[in-house]
This record gives structure tokens, C-alpha cells and sequence, in this order.
């Protein structure tokens, strides 16, 4: 399947989640979803999960903000367009949040967040951030089994900071799925913008 078309599928199924949001639709899978999940629960998961959520978080993804375009003004240029995406995300977060405007679930979280729910901001950090990680990894000269392990590697803490969310209770699935296919869209056209352009 092309890129532009993957493109546009990821962001009509975001639409979807967005529509069946304010049609409340999304109680019941949301809520069987948690279910599946917390049964696996017990201290050793929480702890570690408390852990691995913190690298999808504002604060891990403010100093590396930092850090890239500090390395973009210095040396690499390239690393500005990661910047430029991951300004680009927190603001469509953030307006989406507001439209929504979904509290965050009730009674079952084992850390705290303020802000509204409604996309996950940790998922769209993540597989914005360490999506174009990979990009970058598959792009350079790096032997084909490192690139295939990192990627993997990558992609599992993608994974598990998503599934933190949920199982800490601080997001619903839908959230979680939502930001996934919205950050996927606007990283696969930023991707393509850059290869269209020969940016990198």
C-alpha cells in the first residue's frame, strides 16, 4: 500500500474515533479493553510501566525538544524537521483535547494528569519521537541487522508506553488508539514531505 494511502486511512480512522466520541460510542470497548489489561496487574508491572511512561511524557519530551534543536542549530539541520513535528503534534494534541474536552477515567489511576484525555499525548509523543528515530535508523548506513533489531527495539517501547496508559489509568484505549492514528498520519506526511523534497 502507498504512503499517501496509508496517510489518509490513518486519518479517517482517527475521524472515526473522533465521531464515535461524540456519539458516545466508545464506553463499552473501552471498558472491556481495561479489563483485559488489568489482569495482569500487580506491583512489579506498575512500577516498571511507571517508568516506561515517563519517556512518552512532557517532561522527557520538553528536554529532548531541547536537546535536538540545540543539536540542529549546532550540527545537524535534519533534526530540526523532528522539532518542527513534534511542535506540530502537541499543538494538534492540544487543540483536539480542548474540542473534546474527555475527562480522564474515574477512580482508577495509579498516577495523576490534569489536562483532558482525549487524544493520548504520550502516544502521539512517542510514535512521533521515536517513529522518526526509526525513520532516520532505516535511512542511514547502519549494517541491515542492526536497523532491524533497533527498530524492533524501538518499536517495543513505543508499544509499552502506549499500553501504560491504559493499564495506569490515566487514559481510556480509545484515547490511546486515536493518538496512535493520528500521530502515524501526520508522521507518514511528514515523511513524505521530507522525501519530496529531499530534506533528508
Amino acid at each position: 500500500m502507498k504512503r499517501k494511502q496509508l496517510i489518509i486511512i490513518f486519518y479517517v480512522i482517527f475521524l472515526v474515533f473522533l465521531m464515535l466520541f461524540f456519539l458516545d460510542k466508545l464506553d463499552n470497548f473501552d471498558h472491556e479493553i481495561y479489563n483485559h489489561i488489568i489482569k495482569i496487574k500487580n506491583d512489579n508491572i506498575t512500577n516498571f510501566l511507571k517508568f516506561i511512561t515517563f519517556f512518552g511524557g512532557f517532561k522527557f519530551g520538553l528536554i529532548i525538544f531541547i536537546l535536538s534543536l540545540i543539536l540542529a542549530i549546532i550540527k545537524n539541520k535534519k533534526i530540526l524537521i523532528l522539532n518542527i513535528l513534534l511542535v506540530f503534534d502537541t499543538i494538534f494534541n492540544t487543540i483536539v483535547k480542548i474540542i473534546t474536552r474527555r475527562n480522564r477515567p474515574i477512580d482508577i489511576n495509579l498516577i495523576t494528569e490534569k489536562f483532558y484525555s482525549f487524544p493520548s499525548g504520550h502516544t502521539m509523543f512517542s510514535i512521533t519521537f521515536y517513529g522518526f528515530i526509526i525513520y532516520l535508523i532505516n535511512k542511514s548506513k547502519l549494517d541491515k541487522k542492526l536497523k532491524i533489531i533497533f527498530s524492533i527495539l524501538i518499536s517495543l517501547l513505543i508499544f509499552l508506553i502506549m499500553i501504560s496508559r491504559i493499564y495506569l489509568g490515566v487514559h481510556f484505549a480509545s484515547d490511546v488508539l486515536a493518538g496512535m492514528f493520528l500521530a502515524l498520519a501526520n508522521l507518514l506526511l511528514a515523511i513524505d514531505i521530507i522525501e519530496r523534497k529531499k530534506l533528508c
